[in-house]
């Protein structure tokens, strides 16, 4: 196995792994343009796309275990580091690191360039500040096969390290924007053709009414809230419909990722059926 530097790298204070280290905060994530991607799953996503995977922290026994990956790597033009299990948990934020870490450039973009062609679904996250809810809503929104996922101004980063392990590496597969207002949002989406549709456990129309009746067959954004106290009136009343997620049993409400769940596959159920 070859790697681009000759030794072991065992300094968790050595220059190049602070420089890493700090991408844990979103001032110097902003500042420099990368950002970190934990785990093989994410790494191999990061290694598909073209100059995305910079660099790539692995120890001995990960290397081992995924040569496929390192090869895609070393394709990709990333710099392979070999790295200790002490370099590699200072990068990782989890308890059990899994032997690799890479420093990605930035892949968020703008909502230009999510609304560019034809849209069928989109995701809209409005002042979300969980990045583990935020990163499995963007896995929800791939798996549903939206075109993209949109955050709102004030709303968590989706390349904080939590936001990308939770999203499984589906960060890499659809444009992710961030930054707009959300009057300014609307009327984008609005202009690109979607109907926007809030969800909202206080919602006036019922979801499943709305699948029954065809409104969700129609090119359609979601936007969903913030985890504590949801949608502000004013985002709601910017939105065509607000729309509850029926509950039949005596849950009292559901949480932010399961809501976008069920209402990301109703759309897709709807309109594959269209």
């Amino acid at each position: 196995m070859s790697y681009s530097s000759t030794t072991e790298l065992t300094s968790t204070r050595s220059p190049r792994v602070n420089a890493a280290k700090r991408l844990v905060k979103r001032a110097f994530r902003d500042r420099d343009g990368r950002f970190l991607a934990e785990g093989p799953q994410a790494c191999r996503e990061a290694a598909a796309l073209p100059g995305v995977l910079l660099e790539l922290y692995v120890t001995a026994e990960a290397a081992d275990r995924h040569r496929d990956l390192l090869d895609a790597a070393r394709a990709a033009g990333s710099d392979i580091v070999r790295a200790s299990g002490e370099v590699v948990g200072a990068l990782s934020g989890t308890v059990t690191p899994q032997g690799m870490v890479g420093v990605c450039r930035s892949v968020t973009t703008d909502v230009a360039s999510v609304l560019s062609g034809p849209q069928r679904l989109v995701t809209v996250l409005a002042h979300a500040r969980d990045p583990g809810n935020v990163g499995t809503v963007i896995r929800c929104s791939d798996a549903a096969g939206a075109g993209g996922v949109i955050l709102t101004e004030a709303s968590v980063d989706p390349q904080n390290p939590k936001a990308v392990r939770a999203s499984a590496g589906s960060l890499f597969h659809l444009p992710v924007a961030t930054g707009p207002s959300a009057a300014e949002l609307v009327d984008a989406l609005h202009a690109a053709g979607l109907q926007v549709l809030a969800a909202d456990g206080a919602g006036e129309r019922d979801l499943d009414d709305l699948e029954d009746a065809g409104v969700l067959a129609a090119p359609t954004a979601w936007v969903f809230g913030n985890e504590a106290w949801g949608l502000p009136e004013a985002t709601r009343a910017l939105c065509d419909d607000v729309v509850r997620v029926p509950i039949h049993g005596r849950a009292e409400s559901l949480n932010l990722a399961t809501a976008a769940a069920v209402c990301l596959y109703a759309s897709a159920r709807a309109q594959r059926r269209r």
